[in-house]
Order: structure tokens, then sequence, then C-alpha cells
């Protein structure tokens, strides 16, 4: 239970750290549109930085929890996560080559986390005996 657990955490962190991308594109846009002293454009810029740093204080504090080449694999989800808000919060047109790009990422995040429950199983085993 606990290891489903300290996944939602991971993939809320990603999650979270994906909205960088929002606020990117955000700041593009008002950029473009009203120019360098727009005050909403240092907004978006100041809440992409503060996103950045939240989530490097949760990174440091969920790697804790897992095998480091398993966190690293997870954060592969965040390509995912932005095609969705792309998608959901502009209208971006997501491709069928989007989709099995997604399918693929999302493919080898289980391989790897599957492996390393098995391995974890496995190592319990040997403590025991």
């Amino acid at each position: 239970m606990d290891k489903f657990k300290y996944f939602a955490y991971l993939h809320l962190c990603i999650l979270i750290f994906s909205m960088t991308e929002i606020f990117g594109k955000l700041a593009a846009n008002t950029y473009k549109a009203e120019g360098m002293h727009s005050a909403k454009l240092y907004i978006f810029l100041f809440l992409m930085l503060f996103v950045c740093v939240f989530y490097a204080f949760c990174w440091q504090k969920i790697i804790k929890h897992f095998e480091l080449h398993t966190a690293y694999a997870n954060r592969a989800m965040y390509l995912v996560w932005s095609q969705i808000w792309a998608s959901v919060i502009f209208s971006e047109v997501i491709t069928p080559r989007n989709i099995l790009g997604m399918l693929i990422v999302m493919t080898g995040v289980i391989l790897v986390s599957t492996g390393d429950a098995d391995n974890d199983a496995e190592n319990r085993a040997e403590e025991v005996a």
C-alpha cells in the first residue's frame, strides 16, 4: 500500500512540474500580444519559477522512496501530461503519432516500475532466507 501511495505522490509531483509548460506558453503568448512591459508576463514567469522550485523540493522528498532508475523513468510521464495540457487548455490537436509516442512512454514507465517491484519482492525473499 505504501508503494502505491508513493507512486501517487511521484506522479502528482510530475503533474505539478508539467504546469511549467502551461505558464511558459501563457508567458510566450502574453509577450507576443502585449510585449515586455506586461505585468501578466512577469506573473507567468514567476509562476514558472515557483513551480520549478516547488517541484525540486517535492522531488527530493519523494525519490527517497524509490530506486533512482524507477523515479527517473517515471519522470517521462511529463511528456504525457504536457500533451494533455496542450490539448485541454490550448486546444492543440493530438495526432496519432502523439498518441503512439505517449503509449510508448507509458509502456516503458510501466515496464521499469513493475520490474522494480519484482526486484523488491526478490530482495525481500532473500532477506528472509
